[in-house]
């Protein structure tokens, strides 16, 4: 196969590093601001109502926007601790809860207790979601608050 010579030295893709380029890299390719940007107050409130929501699939959603979002809004950080000091203990139990459901003779007893945690946990972040897209700060009513 041949080169394809473009007519118009304008069509001709920029090299990286080219002599118009000056050894600049071309706007398609700028790179990225080493801080990420803050929160603006509608994300921040987003966020933060995500950290509550995730509750309902245990406390790994809260405890990765906790450390994502945790220096880029200041009402992310403080819900996302909140709902990830909610969600820590009862996801535990409910994991020890599933494990010991699998015994054959009271396995039944545990696999109900099991629903019984995912459910309250499922219901207190749903609330909790609702009031911080509010833009309402929400206290868990029985919280270890393990982690500050």
């Amino acid at each position: 196969m041949k080169d394809v010579q473009l007519s118009n030295p304008a069509d001709q893709p920029k090299q990286h590093g080219s002599a118009e380029g000056h050894g600049q890299p071309s706007s398609a390719f700028e790179g990225v601001p080493a801080n990420a940007l803050p929160l603006t107050a509608s994300e921040d409130r987003q966020w933060a109502t995500l950290a509550h929501f995730g509750g309902i699939l245990g406390f790994i959603p809260s405890l990765l926007i906790l450390l994502i979002f945790k220096d880029r809004g200041p009402f992310t950080a403080q819900e996302a601790r909140e709902a990830f000091n909610f969600t820590f203990p009862p996801t535990l139990l409910a994991f020890a809860a599933w494990l010991l459901s699998l015994l054959p003779t009271v396995g039944g007893l545990f696999a109900v207790v099991n629903a019984l945690i995912w459910v309250a946990i499922a219901l207190s972040s749903v609330v909790a979601g609702i009031q911080v897209n509010r833009g309402r700060p929400y206290r868990y009513t029985v919280n270890l608050r393990l982690f500050k």
